[in-house]
């Protein structure tokens, strides 16, 4: 028998276990954060080029030719690609009132910043995550919570802070910005529901067909003929603008889920602040910062309090 006292003993060393490698961020999420930062300086860019043609322009006469623009931009994309079938609709009624009601945004909201700053408009403006919020339920019938009702409320309050009604910061044009979130939350809340019905390609051409085709009965009465070929270049980029300003917000749509996004988008106050000061040197006072900043904290909380009950 093999005497194995005086043999030394082997000691068994544990492998080295290797932690698992962290996640690499996704670059399609990369992506869709980029494409929507992108967007969030294109639409101040355009609100800025609205605001110098506001100066000697009819309102209505700038939101046709975004309007007018826009769609001319969408068929040069749309129909090599998808052909005539994309002007297929299934509910063109809905799609017409969807149409009406961007318009209506998009003139009111040209028509006020004529009047106040951009930046002020851009914060007043935020308010329609919280308007779609509160309409969702009679609407779509989705459910509310109380922390929802509160967070509403809250964000409202924000909107209350900005105009700041009954003092002589008032400007009665900040109305108009509010009427412009909510024709928007309208336009957000019927593109929820025509999205099982059309293709967003679809849709997106329908978005400003009342703009661009309704207001040809409208545009000879208040035609002013361009100035000087400044302005002709500023009318034909709003439509080029405010696509590509849409295109950029579907492409980070198609790289990044929604509620990731989602916050990103108010980066466009920064872009807007921006544009306000380096074109009209106009910069929001204290107050405005700080009720864009409670308008933000609501609509990220109501946003998170969607994207937890999906999941």
């Amino acid at each position: 028998m093999k005497d194995t006292a005086n043999e030394p003993v082997a000691q068994t060393v544990p492998p080295l276990v290797s932690s698992p490698p962290l996640p690499r961020f996704d670059r399609r999420l990369l992506l869709g954060i980029l494409f929507i930062l992108i967007s969030g300086m294109i639409f101040p860019i355009m609100n800025g080029m609205a605001k110098i043609l506001g100066l000697h322009y009819n309102s209505i006469q700038i939101s046709w030719a975004r309007a007018f623009g826009h769609i001319v931009f969408m068929l040069m994309f749309f129909l090599p690609r998808f052909g005539v079938g994309v002007l297929r609709t299934r509910r063109p009624g809905v799609q017409l009132f969807r149409s009406a009601m961007l318009f209506t945004s998009n003139v009111a909201f040209f028509f006020a910043i004529t009047f106040i700053p951009i930046g002020k408009a851009a914060s007043i403006s935020m308010m329609s995550p919280l308007v779609v919020a509160l309409l969702a339920w009679p609407m779509l019938g989705e459910r509310t919570t109380l922390g929802r009702v509160i967070a509403l409320g809250i964000g409202f309050a924000g909107v209350l802070i900005v105009i700041r009604p009954g003092t002589a910061v008032f400007h009665w044009a900040s109305l108009f910005v509010m009427l412009s979130a909510s024709c928007y939350a309208v336009y957000q809340i019927y593109t929820r529901k025509i999205a099982t019905v059309d293709s967003p390609e679809t849709s997106a051409l329908y978005s400003s067909t009342v703009g661009a085709f309704g207001m040809l009965f409208v545009i000879p009465f208040i035609w002013i003929t361009p100035h000087a070929w400044l302005d002709i270049v500023l009318f034909c980029s709003l439509g080029v603008l405010g696509g590509l300003g849409h295109y950029c917000v579907a492409r980070a749509l198609n790289y990044a889920p929604a509620n990731l996004v989602s916050p990103f988008q108010y980066f466009q106050l920064l872009g807007s602040v921006a544009v306000g000061y380096l074109i009209f040197s106009e910069m929001p006072d204290l107050l405005t910062w700080l009720g864009a900043a409670i308008i933000m904290a609501s609509g990220l909380y109501v946003g998170w309090t969607q994207s937890r009950r999906k999941a």
